[in-house]
């Protein structure tokens, strides 16, 4: 499964969300619904599923389905 099949899959479980709108650019919290909460146990979902640590400075970039993919290419290269 693919870091992008694996970020969706955690979305989709936490904000009951179809896989439509589960698209690279869709915004977390603006499309997707997210509240801060969703988005905290989402980035707890990220550092379990990938193995690494998300800083608060960090978790804030994350605003996509393309950023997080793309940040989770950098930290488990």
């Amino acid at each position: 499964m693919s870091h992008e099949e694996k970020v969706k899959k955690l979305l989709k479980d936490i904000l009951d969300v179809e896989d439509q709108a589960l698209t690279p650019t869709a915004l977390f919290r603006k499309d997707l619904g997210a509240t801060s909460i969703d988005f905290v146990e989402f980035v707890a979902a990220l550092e379990n599923e990938f193995n690494v640590s998300i800083s608060d400075e960090e978790a804030e970039k994350l605003r996509s389905i393309e950023d997080t993919v793309a940040y989770l290419k950098t930290k488990t290269a």
